[in-house]
């Protein structure tokens, strides 16, 4: 189950984008979504039924390209919106992408480039160009939908989606359970538009971010990686990327499948490693 506030400005496109950020849960693990429930909270005295009828339009719209039964769902009155879905799916346990399942040597994959919540929170404010929210757009309602194809396959047997704690936080949950360390080259990280570093420099960072990167200074070591870059690889992603972790006799057609299938980026960031403790090195 997976809901939020609105982050962009079109309630249409706002459906979408929570809708596929809730459908990730189920990808990540390399599932099939079957049914799914609406979540719905809206302030009525401030939104019309236009609106609220185009948010979940945009939703149903999610649910048939990932060929999801919308199967009912709940609503109440909410002093701001909010939307989501509760997903159903269906995965084989013996093919399933599990993050207790990395082991060292395993290369780490990234599938869609970092920087939304650096992106929406300058959308919030007026200062993203129209081109750069399209961009972001175009990748938070992009269905992670390779997830199910990769784990079908037998190519991936660990990984996680990038979400809310950003790609230190999620790659130190990776760590801690399947007890591993991780190395990442930050210059590897795809960003979704060098904008993005003109945004951070004004100071354009959401509160989730900066958390996030306190928070991963716990367990994360950096050499040679400046403070935006920092800031990047804990930036708060709204239905981001999986991030895979593939033994390396597989990783040729791992990344062929990413190619086929039109994902936004098939980057090797870094790699597994053996750790007496988990912890993330990342190096520039």
């Amino acid at each position: 189950m997976d809901f939020f506030t609105p982050i962009v400005n079109d309630p249409f496109v706002y459906g979408q984008i929570a809708a596929a950020n809730a459908l990730s849960d189920v990808y990540a693990m390399g599932g099939r979504p079957l049914t799914a429930l609406n979540i719905l909270g809206m302030p009525t005295e401030t939104l019309t039924p236009d609106v609220v009828n185009a948010i979940l339009r945009g939703g149903a719209a999610k649910l048939k390209e990932a060929r999801c039964a919308l199967v009912g769902g709940h609503s109440i009155k909410n002093p701001e919106p909010i939307y989501g879905l509760s997903v159903t799916g269906l995965v084989n346990p013996r093919r399933l992408i599990a993050n207790a399942a990395a082991r060292p040597g395993d290369l780490l994959v990234l599938t869609k480039p970092l920087g939304t919540g650096i992106i929406t929170t300058g959308i919030k404010r007026g200062i993203s160009s129209p081109a750069l929210a399209r961009r972001a757009i175009r990748s938070m309602r992009r269905l992670n939908v390779v997830g199910a194809l990769l784990a079908e396959r037998g190519l991936v047997r660990a990984g996680t989606d990038v979400t809310g704690f950003g790609l230190l936080g999620h790659l130190g949950s990776l760590c801690r359970a399947s007890g591993v360390g991780a190395e990442i080259h930050a210059a590897k990280v795809p960003v979704l538009s060098d904008e993005v570093w003109d945004l951070i420099g004004a100071g354009c960072v959401p509160g989730g971010t900066r958390e996030n990167l306190k928070a991963a200074g716990e367990f994360t070591q950096f050499a040679g990686v400046n403070d935006a870059e920092r800031l990047l690889l804990a930036d708060a992603q709204t239905s981001g990327g999986l991030l895979l972790c593939v033994a390396p006799p597989r990783c040729a057609q791992v990344l062929e499948v990413l190619r086929r299938t039109g994902e936004l980026c098939r980057e090797v960031i870094g790699r597994v490693v053996k750790a007496r403790r988990p912890a993330i090195r990342v190096t520039g």
